[in-house]
């Protein structure tokens, strides 16, 4: 009985604290799940998954529903081959968009090596490139074809245009093109990696998160890690600017690590995760923002790690990942909860 108070006790709190948030249920069960996207029609969720132990080695691109009781059925709607990234819904909800390194090679390309300094990097493989699959599995287009990264693709909610990153210039900056991957253009050129885009809800602005290097050594840093495929993280803070580029600006000026921005329903504000608080460097939670920079409020409190936050089109749901209970274990995993303003 007493251990049954505790935990009504500790859910009470979390409650209370993520007020935000209610009706708040797990959809994944064990294995790394990230960046979860509606559908359109917001019936189905498309999603990124590792998971050795169900012999997923590298992350593969997974479709759920979101009506589904209990634990959803994952269907893969990547090929299984290579590594995959950045899944997104095409208009009409048939069809999804992500990266992939498949026609580089079927086998998953090798995670950077453990550096002596221990500084946490991600690597930017230049095999991938964007494609379009039924959810069959069935690739139907191929989008990019240059040499070197192109990744990081969403669709505009009025389902006419894509965002992405890309290497092709010599750093990584942010491209659109049309949803039939034509009239690419170059939307950012400042030094750093900008990347994590998605449109706001009228399909006018973009959100992302980007490094900007500022000193020498960071400068030196930066490139020599970028000449290597490799990008650090831990210093990135929240833009927008037009969808032609125009009107860039600086929203958030937290310092560590700023990133997985989205656009509130309203447009007018932006949920994001981000580590600034945290004393030990990777306690990340969801913070809102308005667009001017003020009104920074915490949105979640209950684990060491919350990212990928997308609302639903309608506004009233939020999905987002997370490693609360997950039983003392690494594992990440996909919740989606009723969103309260």
């Amino acid at each position: 009985m007493i251990v049954f108070i505790a935990a009504l006790f500790q859910l009470s709190v979390v409650e209370a604290q993520e007020k935000h948030l209610s009706n708040i249920r797990q959809l994944t069960f064990g294995g790394d799940n990230a960046e979860a996207y509606f559908s359109f029609d917001n019936a189905m969720l498309s999603m990124q998954v590792t998971n050795p132990k169900a012999g997923i080695a590298c992350d593969q691109i997974y479709m759920i529903h979101t009506s589904d009781e209990g634990t959803p059925q994952q269907n893969l709607i990547s090929t299984g081959k290579g590594r995959t990234t950045c899944s997104y819904f095409m208009p009409g909800n048939k069809q999804i968009l992500y990266a992939s390194t498949h026609v580089d090679s079927e086998t998953c390309p090798p995670p950077p090596e453990r550096r002596a300094d221990g500084k946490y990097l991600w690597p930017i493989y230049s095999s991938f490139d964007i494609f379009v699959a039924d959810l069959q599995g069935n690739i139907v287009n191929q989008l990019t074809n240059e040499n070197g990264y192109d990744a990081e693709a969403t669709v505009s909610p009025d389902g006419k245009m894509i965002v992405f990153t890309s290497d092709r210039s010599g750093d990584l900056e942010l491209y659109t093109m049309n949803i039939d991957g034509s009239n690419v253009k170059q939307i950012t050129s400042g030094l750093g990696y900008d990347g994590g885009a998605f449109f706001s809800p009228d399909s006018k602005k973009l959100v992302f998160r980007a490094s900007r290097p500022q000193t020498e050594d960071e400068i030196k840093e930066y490139k020599e890690l970028l000449k290597q495929g490799l990008v650090a993280p831990t210093k990135m803070e929240i833009f927008t600017c037009n969808v032609d580029g125009s009107e860039l600006k600086q929203i958030t000026h937290l310092g560590k690590a700023n990133w997985a921005p989205f656009f509130h329903p309203s447009g007018k504000k932006i949920i994001f995760s981000s580590n600034h608080a945290s004393e030990r460097g990777y306690d990340f939670n969801l913070y809102l923002i308005n667009l001017d920079g003020s009104g920074l409020e915490q949105i979640t409190t209950e684990s060491n790690f919350n990212a990928f936050p997308m609302f639903s089109f309608d506004g009233k749901k939020l999905v987002f990942s997370s490693n609360r209970n997950n039983g003392g274990t690494r594992d990440t995993n996909v919740f989606i909860a009723d969103w309260n303003d």
